[in-house]
């Protein structure tokens, strides 16, 4: 699934000359949401993902798929599986605790872990912070390139604090909210705004 990015992009560039001289220079826009998998195992990867290189999260991740033949767990295999065992395959003690509370949340009738794109912003946010270990940056993250989401702003996120400085060229990193406050013209198209920040720390500096 592509995020839309048409209209977008025509918002950005009239609500903020800035932003519309960091789109120019990044170029045309390639973010998207992968809808392949669950739920349940997406938001596993975060976890996985959380605090390490990509390398060395994407090997973990691996290791732990293959325990399961290659495959996204099921919360209730997961649940299944001794924690040494998890352990073997490169998770810390304290993600083997997140991932083992996200699968226990996934089994209760009261968690809607399959009807998360069914739920409006502020509710997966909620939904989802009920896990540990999962905070309000990776269930953004989930609504933006899990769900599509087009309007989501990271406020805590390093990169999108770092995006910002550079692009209006600000003395010191902006304060999370500061960044909701110079990110208001860009809505309903924050997702797409966000990515743009995020690519234009990878372009050589002025």
């Amino acid at each position: 699934m592509k995020i839309p990015a048409t209209k977008a992009l025509a918002h950005l560039r009239q609500a903020d000359p800035v932003m519309a001289t960091v789109i120019e220079r990044v170029g045309p826009c390639q973010a998207r949401a992968h809808m392949d998998g669950t739920h349940f195992g997406a938001v596993l990867r975060s976890i996985v993902y959380q605090q390490l290189s990509g390398k060395a999260a994407a090997t973990i991740h691996g290791r732990v798929l293959d325990l399961y033949g290659g495959d996204e767990p099921s919360p209730r295999a997961l649940l299944r599986t001794d924690d040494a065992v998890l352990r073997a395959a490169g998770l810390s003690g304290q993600k083997t605790r997140y991932v083992k509370d996200l699968a226990t949340h996934a089994t209760s009738r009261r968690f809607p872990i399959n009807r998360l794109h069914e739920l409006e912003d502020d509710e997966v946010i909620a939904t989802l912070t009920q896990v540990k270990g999962v905070g309000r940056w990776t269930a953004q993250i989930f609504l933006m390139f899990r769900l599509g989401r087009p309007d989501v702003l990271p406020e805590l996120d390093l990169g999108i604090q770092k995006g910002i400085q550079r692009a209006y060229a600000l003395r010191r990193l902006p304060k999370p909210e500061q960044v909701l406050k110079r990110g208001r013209p860009w809505a309903p198209y924050r997702t797409i705004a966000s990515w743009y920040l995020w690519r234009l720390l990878d372009l050589p500096a002025d």
